[in-house]
């Protein structure tokens, strides 16, 4: 197995080093990639000392995008962007949300984010609410939200509608109705046919009456 070299880079490489860095890789990257594009060479004082000032230079510009990096983030935390597209009846988008149309449309808005920046596990196809990570380095990322909304009313859409309204109204409905019927309880008679205790006067002239014969009635000898 080929043991790792040592390279002096001439260019900035991203997740490697900026010009003027010496690093250690692979043999096959340095092989296949490094050496063969010019953006490394094996490193010599000579090399090192004349770099020296690019170096400084790419360390001061890498310190600012960092420090533009940082404010993005912060922005962006807790951020929601709406994409709108067309789709069917069922939801389904007519194509897919790819990292390159979460990266544009976050660049509409004034956000510096590079499509790379978009860490998307796969498109979105369907009509809804995502989440999707923006990352530029390990400790600087924000979670934002994407709501994808059909161009037009989805006849689901306007189901559900139709059903919310309706569960509406039968609540009004029943609260309408709920008054109407504690007044009627309230004011409901006593039922017929009940008779309350006789009076004291009705019970006198009932003693009074009690054996008494009635006219024409004729005492026996």
């Amino acid at each position: 197995m080929a043991r790792p070299i040592e390279l002096l880079l001439l260019r900035n490489v991203e997740n490697l080093g900026i010009v003027g860095d010496v690093v250690t890789v692979k043999a096959g990257f340095a092989r296949n990639y490094l050496l063969p594009h010019a953006l490394a060479e094996h490193p010599t004082p000579e090399k090192i000392e004349s770099l020296k000032d690019a170096r400084a230079k790419a360390q001061a510009e890498l310190s600012a995008l960092r420090k533009r990096r940082e404010e993005t983030i912060a922005k962006l935390l807790e951020h929601k962007i709406t994409l709108v597209r067309s789709c069917n009846d069922q939801g389904l988008l007519y194509g897919s949300i790819t990292q390159r149309d979460i990266a544009d449309a976050l660049v509409a808005e004034g956000f510096a984010v590079d499509m790379r920046a978009v860490r998307l596990s796969q498109p979105f196809r369907r009509i809804g609410s995502y989440h999707c990570l923006i990352q530029f380095e390990r400790e600087l990322k924000a979670d934002i939200t994407i709501d994808v909304k059909p161009d037009r009313m989805l006849e689901s859409m306007i189901e559900a509608q139709r059903a919310a309204a309706e569960a509406e109204a039968a609540a009004h409905e029943s609260e309408d109705e709920a008054p109407a019927a504690d007044a009627k309880a309230e004011g409901k008679p006593e039922g017929k046919g009940k008779k309350g205790p006789k009076s004291d006067g009705e019970a006198k002239v009932d003693s009074k009456t009690e054996g008494k014969p009635g006219k024409g009635a004729k005492a026996k000898a």
